[in-house]
């Protein structure tokens, strides 16, 4: 239910997004709004008591956002409220700005290795992903892994490349 709840109101937020040809602040106001939710345990706590009536976690959202962000996110906020979905509003903001990322084509990027990589050598993995890739710019995350004893994994969406030492001793 919460992917297709997700589905549904992130194609409409990006659908709005790309029809009035405001993405990039679409996208980066998602970020901000989602950072804020992640960050806020009592503002979930709150959103999501049974005692306090929709009306009042209405007013507090409209308070915390209205006039910081774009009317047409605090409209999503709103309505998430009012049709009972607050807990899907992370999946849903996440999933609309995968959509925005997929259309500007900003790969995401997930680099386990051994030990920590230089400036250099990230400069080159990208430039590696870059090229073998449709991909015009990438969202790095680096991770690091002694138990790879050497090599590494990237991962971006559904598809790893394992090329670390481990795994070819397990496949052995």
């Amino acid at each position: 239910m919460a992917k297709l709840v997700s589905k549904t109101y992130g194609d409409a937020l990006f659908e709005l997004a790309v029809e009035s040809n405001q993405l990039d602040s679409f996208l980066e106001e998602a970020k901000g709004v989602l950072s804020v939710l992640e960050s806020h345990d009592e503002l979930n706590r709150l959103m999501n008591h049974p005692k306090i009536v929709k009306e009042e976690k209405i007013a507090t959202l409209e308070n915390i956002f209205k006039g910081r962000i774009k009317d047409e996110l605090v409209g999503l906020l709103r309505m998430l409220v009012e049709k009972d979905h607050y807990n899907d509003t992370t999946a849903v903001l996440e999933y609309f700005i995968e959509q925005a990322k997929e259309y500007k084509h900003i790969g995401t990027a997930y680099v386990t290795t051994v030990m920590t990589l230089g400036e250099i050598q990230k400069a080159n993995l990208v430039e590696k992903l870059l090229a073998t890739t449709d991909y015009v710019e990438f969202e790095m995350h680096y991770e690091v892994d002694p138990s790879l004893i050497g090599g590494m994994v990237i991962r971006i969406k559904d598809r790893v490349v394992d090329s670390s030492i481990k795994s070819k001793l397990a496949t052995l």
